[in-house]
């Protein structure tokens, strides 16, 4: 995998993602993660911050630990040591959904939409967190719950919308192409309103014209609603060009931390990829 390679989705998306942001204080800090299945190690010490309305990429050569690092922040794994600590508040053995509660979202590697419902309702489901009627005014669709569904149903009309999938909304979402399911799973996601969203390679398996409609749609997210992106991907291209910083790990260990310009150039990075230094 080349370090110096941009790839013409990145490129064509945007030239620099800090450009007109503000970055602010330390939103998310992970500190000293370490986790561990039976005896087989999947993190080791790890530690990192994210900021405020920043887009913070983590990357490493498969089975470097990534995905694992994003389940102990949304609370699906709890490490055996360490800390993370969203807005000065610990998580504590918190589970996905008192995290999501927090303001933490999270799109997997695999999908996980349901396939037989429309885009719609896949989206609608990400308000699950914000409903706040009891389920029999719910099933009733009488006064209180009536007016909540509507304000739910056109919050998720405006993610349809900035999307660019109004065509397909009542479509079920397993006819769409594997492009346009990555951008519900987003909407999904974005449903939920979150603080922090945790997007765990949303670029896999596209071709460039998809690349270049999520690398949009991700940095939009970022500068019009202000939310702070933390993203696993394996294009350097994209890495390289819509990142704030990097952080890179390998075996489960951290091996780099910083700018992209100073990630590409870190010699344990270069080798980890390339096998290499050279």
């Amino acid at each position: 995998m080349n370090m110096d390679h941009s790839t013409p989705a990145a490129a064509a998306a945007t030239a620099n993602a800090t450009a007109d942001r503000q970055i602010g204080d330390v939103i998310l800090d992970v500190q000293n993660i370490s986790l561990s299945f039976g005896g087989v190690k999947a993190l080791t010490d790890i530690s990192f911050n994210v900021r405020e309305h920043e887009i913070r990429a983590i990357i490493g050569p498969n089975g470097a630990g990534k995905s694992s690092m994003l389940n102990c922040i949304n609370g699906v794994y709890h490490p055996q040591q360490g800390t993370i600590t969203f807005r000065g508040e610990q998580f504590r053995d918190m589970n996905s959904r008192q995290v999501a509660e927090m303001g933490v979202a999270r799109t997997f590697q695999n999908l996980a939409l349901f396939k037989g419902m429309s885009v719609l309702d896949n989206i609608m489901s990400g308000r699950n967190l914000r409903i706040k009627s009891n389920l029999f005014l719910q099933a009733l669709r009488i006064g209180p719950a009536l007016r909540e569904e509507i304000a739910h149903r056109e919050h998720v009309e405006r993610i349809i919308d900035f999307l660019e999938i109004q065509a397909y909304r009542k479509t079920p979402v397993g006819q769409l192409p594997y492009g346009l399911q990555k951008r519900v799973d987003l909407g999904r996601a974005l449903a939920m309103e979150p603080q922090v969203l945790l997007l765990d390679e949303p670029m896999a398996g596209m071709n460039v014209e998809e690349k270049q409609d999520m690398c949009r749609f991700i940095i939009d997210v970022n500068e019009e609603f202000g939310t702070t992106v933390v993203l696993i991907e394996h294009d350097m291209g994209v890495v390289m060009d819509i990142s704030d910083r990097v952080v890179v790990l390998d075996y489960g260990k951290k091996i780099g931390d910083g700018s992209p310009e100073e990630v590409r150039n870190n010699e344990d990075v270069i080798r980890a990829y390339l096998g290499t230094s050279h």
